[in-house]
């Protein structure tokens, strides 16, 4: 599929930092950091700002080249696809801007380190082509295949404010796991039980909604100065079974853990103070730094309780634990619920479904609900 210029644009910028992008590799940054190609507000530019290092940029800048060879900055797309075209705006880079640039695009399986991104073979999307200073270049993308990243080359020097990468999502359906609740999160009724350190910033945090936007959004321990490791239990919304953990270290450049274990625990089996009650839900895994790690839990088991170990120390920006309420973990739901509301609260929710008012009254009168299936089924949809 041929696409115009303005065609592409009408599609998302895959790998904008909203949506979770990073720029994971730079070879140089001298004057201007290579994370601001992403942001997602448009370039800023102010005549009287001067640093150490000489003129402030809102984009990515490199030194001046004395020796042959060219620059590149390598960037993981927040949602991977197919690419339909490319925009390098050099905004106020008028006497500093590359003569040339080039893209190039490849796709990944799983979390390959910088040195595994370097060595492995690139797809060119956009033939070295000149572009314009101060000015949004615009490249048509005709390549029909899903990558995960992108690689971005200035030949041979200069300045780059902005990079976007227009295309469609597509999802690794490996990770569409069965029950898509996010049974640790907050607005779901997760809730933090216990922290080894919590110097910096909140544990609750890795539990919020939404994609953080800093690192002070996140979870940060102090610097461990002995042979332990930092840890967080949580208590889930209900007892189910976790399916797809994510692991987020967004914004965790030089802070982020080396690698992570979780586990979990059914306490309402077993005894959450007893060792041997925990079972692993994710092995000890190593981790990157400023990457939304996902893993398909290999054998997913019941639990009201997860544990996340982080070793030695380091933050995380989010922590998600995806799957499916349990029977029991439903009721448990619906009647913490039902006990809870207010009842004037109570008295609109079950009119809305559709009890007349005996009906919801007889209701309000028989509570506390002992058990879920005392609940009107109009209220649950016959659930129980």
């Amino acid at each position: 599929m041929s696409l115009s210029d303005q065609e592409f644009l009408r599609y998302p910028d895959l790998a904008l930092r909203s949506f979770g992008g990073a720029v994971v590799y730079a070879n140089d940054e001298s004057f201007a950091e290579r994370e601001n190609l992403i942001k997602p507000t448009a370039p800023l530019f102010d005549e009287t700002d001067f640093g150490h290092k000489g003129k402030v940029y809102d984009g990515w800048e490199t030194r001046r080249r004395r020796t042959p060879g060219h620059d590149w900055a390598i960037v993981r797309l927040g949602a991977p696809g197919v690419i339909h075209g490319v925009v390098v705006d050099t905004a106020w880079f008028k006497g500093n801007y590359p003569p040339e640039v080039s893209v190039e695009a490849a796709g990944f399986e799983g979390y390959p380190t910088v040195e595994e991104l370097n060595a492995a073979e690139w797809t060119t999307i956009v033939p070295r082509s000149p572009v314009q200073g101060h000015h949004a270049n615009v490249f048509t993308v005709t390549d029909d295949r899903r990558y995960t990243h992108v690689r971005l080359t200035m030949h041979p020097d200069g300045g780059i404010a902005r990079l976007r990468v227009h295309g469609e999502a597509i999802t690794d359906p490996r990770l569409l796991v069965a029950g898509g609740l996010d049974l640790v999160a907050l607005e779901n009724g997760g809730r933090v039980t216990g922290c080894s350190n919590e110097f910096y910033s909140s544990p609750t945090n890795l539990i919020a909604p939404g994609l953080t936007r800093t690192m002070g959004e996140g979870w940060e321990n102090a610097r461990r100065r002995d042979d332990g490791n930092d840890w967080v239990e949580f208590q889930l919304a209900g007892c189910g079974e976790v399916r797809l953990l994510e692991l987020d270290t967004s914004y965790f450049l030089f802070n982020a853990p080396g690698a992570a274990r979780v586990t979990g625990c059914d306490e309402t089996v077993s005894d959450p103070a007893d060792p041997d009650s925990w079972f692993t839900v994710l092995e000890r895994t190593e981790l990157l730094p400023d990457t939304r790690h996902r893993f398909v839990v290999a054998d997913p088991r019941p639990a009201t309780r997860l544990r996340l170990d982080v070793y030695p120390d380091g933050g995380l920006a989010r922590f998600r634990a995806v799957g499916e309420l349990s029977a029991e973990g439903r009721s448990a739901l619906w009647l913490r619920w039902a006990n809870a509301l207010p009842e004037a609260q109570l008295r609109a929710a079950l009119n809305a479904a559709g009890l007349t008012g005996d009906q919801a009254e007889q209701a309000l009168a028989s509570r506390p609900f002992d058990k879920a299936d005392a609940i009107p089924a109009e209220l649950t949809g016959g659930a129980f």
